[in-house]
């Protein structure tokens, strides 16, 4: 079996990567240590590589068409690892999961319906839909006891006739909560006694830790089912976000028919050979552990995290994330305004998180760290923090 090495550093400067190459444009400058997009500083796993070096063997890049080896491979993944068994007739390319919600928006509402969604939240939810000229309407999360949850009263409570659609998060980002099958039951049921659409953002399904199980929003009832278009990709779990291969799983006939009719008239549901080969290659045996092997390092990065702030600066809480590699964290105990926690962040301890404001002024005082990286980028960015919180 082999062992991957999660400690090389990579050099990515100079490859047009957002993540280093634009700091700054989102910061204001450069040199700072960037722990911000939720991409990962780990290679790219060899077996995709090396699936890509062989397609680049043959020498011309034609019209290609998703094979059966395709939807085998993603059928059986989704098998395998949430006991779904899906039919290869709900599966779609879609070239990106932010462009997904536009087109569900595009096709499904109209200028002036409202958009559902549970801040604070991955903030396209919101910039999508006011872009495209649709009213968002705001569900926050409630902290009890420290512990994040869906408000299902005020869920009730907001919608009209006006509200068609919900935009889920599943995992939740920033706060990687794993939702129970109970909580999504409960949604879903809501939702389609209001006649709710729901697009659930499932992007980091595959990175749940060991010890929390992911449940696909569509799987957890019959009106989960009729009532969701889910969107998810190896992107995240296999560090291939440039290849853009995500892909659509509509199980209800209605829904599927609508959205991919609209899809396949604007060829929207036209992958790429490289998003073909990289995902055939990713959901298999040698991707499972790949995969096994990064959250185990990922988990420990997070432990790290939390055990170096516990003892050195307990005014920054950890919420331990339960899928995913980012990480929230709570800084308002440092007691400082939100333009001074930006200035501590990036003027003084030089690191490039996002700001949690970002994600609705729910999240204003936290920041989101991403932990994808080595764990000595890590040891060197909460050094940074900590001698920049005590003035060092």
């Amino acid at each position: 079996m082999k062992q991957y090495d999660f400690n090389e550093f990579i050099e990515r400067t100079n490859t047009d990567s957002i993540k280093y190459d634009a700091l700054t444009e989102n910061f204001g400058r450069d040199g700072l240590m960037p722990l911000w997009v939720a991409d990962m500083d780990f290679r790219t796993p060899d077996f995709i590589l090396d699936a890509l070096r062989r397609r680049c063997e043959h020498p011309v890049f034609g019209y290609t068409f998703p094979s059966s080896a395709y939807y085998d491979a993603i059928i059986r993944w989704v098998h395998d690892l949430h006991g779904w068994d899906i039919r290869r007739e709900w599966i779609s390319y879609i070239p990106g999961i932010v462009k997904g919600f536009a087109f569900v928006i595009d096709h499904f509402t109209k200028p002036g319906d409202r958009i559902i969604i549970q801040p604070p939240v991955y903030h396209p939810f919101r910039l999508v839909p006011e872009g495209m000229q649709r009213e968002v309407i705001t569900n926050p999360l409630r902290l009890v006891d420290g512990v994040y949850e869906m408000d299902f009263e005020q869920l009730e409570s907001i919608i009209d006739d006006r509200c068609k659609l919900l935009i889920l998060s599943n995992p939740h980002n920033p706060a990687g909560i794993v939702w129970s099958k109970e909580t999504l039951q409960r949604l879903a049921s809501i939702c389609v006694r209001h006649n709710l659409m729901v697009v659930s953002d499932e992007i980091h399904a595959e990175m749940a830790f060991p010890g929390f199980r992911h449940y696909p929003f569509p799987t957890v009832s019959d009106e989960a089912a009729a009532c969701s278009i889910l969107f998810t990709a190896p992107s995240k779990t296999f560090n291939i976000a440039g290849i853009v291969s995500s892909y659509a799983i509509v199980p209800n006939d209605r829904l599927r028919q609508a959205f991919y009719s609209f899809l396949e008239a604007g060829e929207f549901n036209h992958g790429t050979i490289f998003a073909y080969e990289a995902t055939k290659a990713a959901y298999t045996p040698e991707g499972a552990e790949w995969r096994r092997q990064m959250l185990a390092y990922v988990w420990e990065n997070v432990a790290f995290v939390e055990a170096y702030l516990r003892e050195r600066l307990p005014k920054v809480k950890v919420y331990r994330p339960q899928a995913s590699f980012l990480v929230w964290l709570d800084c308002r105990g440092l007691g400082l305004s939100h333009d001074e926690l930006i200035q501590l962040f990036v003027d003084r301890a030089r690191l490039a998180l996002n700001d949690g404001a970002m994600f609705g002024h729910e999240g204003t005082g936290f920041m989101r760290l991403n932990v994808g990286c080595p764990r000595a980028t890590l040891q060197t960015a909460l050094d940074r923090l900590t001698e920049a919180v005590n003035g060092k």
